[in-house]
């Protein structure tokens, strides 16, 4: 049985690996699949994946060219959802904040230094006409972390996957005053150069496993109810994100890391450009 460590956000993108790993589908394969859900998103997997606590990270894609940029020795392997993530724009409910125009020049609470929410801040400023050098960041670690930051009025306003932050909108915490899709595919898989070249026909057998299971995801009697009751979620808000979600069975092409690269240079994200074979590895 060969031991796999990998991580990724707890969120209802990821319940395919979970039912996966119940299933025992990995284990049929003689693969100990070991998942741990990492709550302060995408910076924090980078690290772990640097460090060697993580073969495999079920990623956001932005944070993980930015990071392979900058030496992170990581392979993307395959896209795992090809639809862009919806980033809801967050301000506490009782600020007097009403639009975006309003958050020009205002503090983001991030969850890390390079995680999807100070990338995503780039984005929503490039898109509004700001100039990107003024934007200013609170670290928060977690979505609690933002949950006081805002309420307490040392961060503004927080980016976060839309759906996953519609509780704290029903419940009158935040507000969303708008919305701010990614460019490009959502999440990715990358894995440990060191740990796909020792190790690449069980990385192999791992995506033939999730690909079968993310193929026929939307088809599974009653998943709406199932993920509205695992991430306490209104029925149609997932019957929505459901709609919205499309899952991928295939690599980045060529074509779409060149554009996806540029689109990052230009925003400044990232400060220099390197080659689609640094990035990307076909299996």
């Amino acid at each position: 049985m060969k031991t796999v460590k990998i991580v990724g956000v707890p969120e209802h993108f990821n319940l395919p690996w979970h039912l996966c790993i119940e299933n025992g589908e990995f284990e049929a394969e003689n693969i100990d699949l070991q998942w741990k859900n990492i709550p302060e998103g995408t910076g924090k997997m980078c690290q772990m994946l640097r460090d060697g606590e993580a073969d495999i990270a079920v990623i956001l894609t932005e944070g993980i060219i930015k990071d392979i940029v900058a030496g992170n020795p990581s392979k993307i392997v395959q896209i795992y959802v090809q639809s862009p993530l919806i980033w809801g724009i967050h301000v506490a409910a009782k600020s007097d904040f009403k639009t975006i125009k309003d958050l020009k020049n205002k503090k983001a609470a991030i969850s890390r230094l390079g995680s999807g929410s100070q990338l995503m801040a780039y984005v929503n400023a490039n898109e509004q006409g700001w100039e990107t050098d003024n934007l200013e960041f609170e670290i928060i670690n977690t979505i609690d972390g933002a949950v006081e930051a805002l309420t307490n009025g040392t961060a503004d306003y927080f980016m976060w996957e839309r759906f996953m932050t519609k509780p704290l909108v029903d419940q009158g915490i935040f507000r969303r005053v708008g919305d701010c899709p990614t460019p490009w595919p959502s999440f990715v898989i990358a894995v440990r150069e060191e740990f796909l070249k020792k190790n690449p026909k069980i990385v192999e057998k791992i995506l033939e496993t999730i690909n079968s299971t993310t193929h026929d995801f939307t088809l599974i009697p009653d998943i709406d109810k199932t993920l509205s009751e695992i991430f306490n979620q209104k029925l149609e808000d997932i019957q929505e994100w459901l709609k919205l979600t499309q899952w991928s069975q295939k690599n980045l092409t060529e074509k779409a890391f060149i554009k996806i690269q540029n689109q990052l240079f230009d925003l400044g994200i990232i400060d220099k450009k390197i080659t689609f074979v640094e990035i990307v590895k076909a299996l």
